[in-house]
C-alpha cells in the first residue's frame, strides 16, 4: 500500500512512520518543509507525481492558546491545507483520511458526544478544525474524518510529558479538575488509522466522520494523578496534585468542560474498539523511561 502522509513529524505522524515497516507500506512521509499543504499547487503536484493509494493528513496547528493570537496561521494550516488536500484527492480519485478534534464541541452536553451532535467550538483552534471538516466534506466524498482527544505520546509536546517535566522541579502542582475527556495514545490512533486504510484500499471502507479516543473518561487533575502513580516505579514518589477550577487557571482559549467522545460508531463500521486509556498510558511511560520496545 502506497500512502502519502502529511504531518509526519507530529505525534500521530511519528507513530504512523514507526508502523509503516511492519505493515509493509510504501510511505511517503512529508512535513511542512517537504510539502506545505497550504500551497495548493504544491499539493496538486505531489499527489499527481506520487499517485498514492491513500492520503493521510496528520498535519495540524495544535497550539490551542497561541491560536488565539495567531488566527491566520491556525486557519491556514487547519482549514486551507485540508481543503487543498481534499480537492486534489477528489480530482485524482484518491481517498483521504483527515484527523480532527474533540474541541469542535462546546462541552455543554452531559454525556459523551456522538458524531451527529451539533458542533460549537469555543476557540480559534476548534473553529479552524471544525471548518476543516466542512471543507473536506464539501470537496471530496471519499473521506474519513477521525476526531480524537487529549492526544499524548512519548514524543512531541503533550500533557503527559509536561506533567513529568514539572514534577522534577515542583513538589506540588495545581491542575484543573472540572474539564473531562478521554486521553488518547498516538500509538493507538495510528493503529486505528492503519485499520481504516486497509479497509479503504481493499474497497470495504465506509466514508464519514468517526470518533476515536481512549476508553473511559477522566479530568485533567485525575489524569495527572494517574500519570504520577504509573510513573512512580521510575521517578519515585509523586508530587502533590491539588484540584482547581478552570476559573483559577485562566488561559487565552476557552476549553470545553466535557469533550468525552462516544466511539461506538467506529466499532460498528470498522471493528475498532479503543482500549482503556490507563493501559495505553503505561506503555507510553515505559517507552519514556526505558526506550521503545524491541
Amino acid at each position: 500500500m502506497k500512502i502519502l502522509l502529511c504531518g509526519a513529524g507530529g505525534q500521530v505522524g511519528t507513530e504512523l512512520c514507526r508502523l509503516a515497516p511492519e505493515r509493509g507500506w510504501r510511505l511517503i512521509a512529508t512535513d511542512r518543509p517537504v510539502l506545505d499543504i497550504i500551497d495548493r499547487a504544491a499539493v496538486d503536484t505531489a499527489i499527481r507525481s506520487e499517485r498514492p493509494e491513500i492520503v493521510i493528513n496528520a498535519a495540524a496547528y495544535t497550539a490551542v492558546d497561541r491560536a488565539e493570537s495567531e488566527p491566520a496561521e491556525a486557519w491556514a494550516i487547519n482549514c486551507d491545507g485540508p481543503r487543498n488536500l481534499a480537492a486534489a484527492c477528489h480530482v485524482a480519485g484518491i481517498p483521504l483520511v483527515h484527523i480532527s478534534t474533540d474541541y469542535v464541541f462546546d462541552g455543554t452536553k452531559q454525556g459523551p458526544y456522538v458524531e451527529s451532535d451539533p458542533v460549537n467550538p469555543l476557540g480559534i483552534y476548534g473553529q479552524s478544525k471544525e471548518a476543516s471538516e466542512r471543507a473536506v466534506r464539501d470537496a471530496h466524498p471519499e473521506h474519513v474524518i477521525l476526531r480524537t482527544a487529549w492526544l499524548y505520546s512519548a514524543h512531541g509536546h503533550n500533557f503527559v510529558k509536561t506533567m513529568l517535566r514539572l514534577a522534577d522541579t515542583h513538589p506540588s502542582l495545581r491542575v484543573v479538575a472540572d474539564q473531562r475527556g478521554s486521553p488518547t495514545s498516538a500509538t493507538d490512533i495510528a493503529a486505528a488509522i492503519a485499520t481504516i486504510a486497509v479497509r479503504i484500499t481493499s474497497g470495504t471502507g465506509l466514508w464519514g466522520t468517526y470518533h476515536f479516543a481512549g476508553a473511559g473518561e477522566v479530568t485533567w487533575h485525575g489524569f495527572a494523578e494517574a500519570i504520577y502513580a504509573a510513573a512512580e516505579p521510575w521517578r519515585g514518589p509523586p508530587p502533590t496534585v491539588a484540584p482547581i477550577a478552570t476559573t483559577e487557571y485562566p488561559t487565552p482559549a476557552r476549553r470545553p468542560a466535557n469533550s468525552v467522545l462516544d466511539c461506538r460508531r467506529i466499532g460498528a463500521a470498522y471493528g475498532i474498539m479503543p482500549r482503556p486509556w490507563r493501559d495505553a498510558l503505561g506503555e507510553v511511560l515505559r517507552e519514556l523511561y526505558e526506550g521503545p520496545a524491541r
